[in-house]
């Protein structure tokens, strides 16, 4: 892993999406926005329950309640930084393959959708059927399928 990302080549991936990468890179660049991801996810479901309480059966200032919302605030920031560098690498590929390099923000798009609406709906159900989730989750699937398969199983396509 450390070839893959020596010399700026992390730079030229994941900070401007001018140029053109092969699968496998988009793979590879993938699979670490992931890793990263799924580990900072790792430590916020623990803390999750933490930023539910109530004021008149626990103290005002509850440490751990103050540190479970410090965390998500850096959590929200990675991600939404995960889902930029994500659209860079992506937008290289579509590029690669052909395609309108702006289709890469589909799936950040879609993704933040669905974690908006994972939140919002239990507590408007009565406004926001769960169908809308189903909805969403299944776009955001599609679309999680057709980029693993444009992006990181065809080849280069000629334009």
């Amino acid at each position: 892993m450390a070839p893959f990302l020596a010399d700026g080549h992390a730079r030229f991936l994941f900070r401007t999406d001018d140029g053109r990468i092969d699968a496998k890179t988009w793979r590879r660049g993938t699979g670490l926005l992931l890793a990263v991801l799924a580990v900072l996810t790792a430590i916020w479901i623990p803390l999750e329950p933490l930023t539910h309480r109530d004021l008149a059966s626990s103290p005002f200032f509850a440490w751990a309640t103050i540190a479970a919302f410090v965390y998500l605030v850096f959590y929200a920031f990675a991600v939404l930084l995960i889902a930029i560098c994500h659209y860079n690498l992506s937008a290289k590929r579509w590029r690669d393959r052909g395609w309108p390099s702006g289709l890469a923000g589909l799936l950040p798009l879609f993704a933040l959708f669905s974690g908006a609406v994972h939140w919002l709906q239990p507590r408007v159900a009565e406004d926001v059927p769960y169908f809308y989730v189903a909805g969403i989750d299944l776009l955001l699937v599609g679309i999680i399928l057709w980029n693993i398969l444009e992006l990181g199983v065809f080849d280069e396509r000629s334009s």
